[in-house]
């Protein structure tokens, strides 16, 4: 008797499961947390900042292979899942009070590299270390004549072929290894080359690399934002 009124109450919830109206297993939306396309994940949580291989973002690129190249899938991850203290890139991961699991992380990371990588994207050469501190500023003001200033200005303010990088809300607003990841890899989409430069032959060593990075860092204000009171004015 009980053999038989568990068939009837499994037949009849595979009857119920067909009934009008009800949607099908393949129709019923997915939990959040159980997507792994990284399509899905990428769009979502990353282009709206870094942009994608069509349209760049105000972060830096992600679908660079230069990016790529220099950094391995444990940053990668760590920097999905932990976020940037003191800029606008929160984590993403679950345990640092974002949405991704584990194997979402996994999914972006892997996707990333799977699509972005590329075995010859530094032709050989053989770059600079992604992460290091800061150097001198005195260093890095003359680096930047020699390197950066043709484009973005004798002062920082801005060039004919680039904008501003002493900008008060921009400094504010991006980490020092932001600033070294930038130097490193360039802006492509805008035109901006990468430590390499746009000379054959002449690329940024290390120590102006870590130099340049010094000044722009001494050019963040301590109290970001605009209007910046005057000289002289009092505050």
């Amino acid at each position: 008797m009980r053999l038989a009124l568990l068939a009837l109450c499994l037949a009849l919830a595979g009857a119920c499961d067909g009934l009008p109206g009800r949607p099908r297993r393949a129709d019923r939306p997915i939990r959040p947390s159980d997507v792994t396309d990284f399509a899905t994940l990428y769009g979502a949580n990353c282009a709206g900042c870094h942009g994608d291989e069509r349209r760049p973002g105000a972060a830096v690129a992600l679908a660079d292979p230069v990016y790529m190249a220099l950094v391995d899938d444990a940053t990668l991850r760590r920097v999905i899942a932990t976020g940037v203290p003191d800029t606008a890139m929160p984590g993403f991961a679950q345990s640092a009070g974002g949405a991704l699991t584990d194997a979402q992380l996994d999914a972006l990371v892997r996707g990333m590299r799977t699509l972005w990588a590329r075995a010859d994207a530094l032709a050989g050469a053989t770059p600079p270390s992604w992460a290091a501190a800061p150097g001198d500023p005195g260093g890095g003001r003359r680096a930047y004549a020699a390197r950066c200033a043709s484009c973005h200005g004798t002062d920082g303010t801005g060039g004919n072929r680039g904008g501003s990088v002493v900008d008060g809300s921009y400094l504010a607003l991006v980490s020092n290894q932001g600033l070294r990841t930038t130097v490193l890899v360039g802006r492509p989409t805008r035109g901006m080359p990468d430590w390499r430069g746009a000379k054959a032959g002449a690329p940024m060593t290390a120590q102006e690399i870590a130099d340049v990075v010094a000044w722009l860092v001494a050019q963040r204000p301590a109290l970001p934002g605009q209007p910046y009171p005057s000289e002289g004015s009092g505050g």
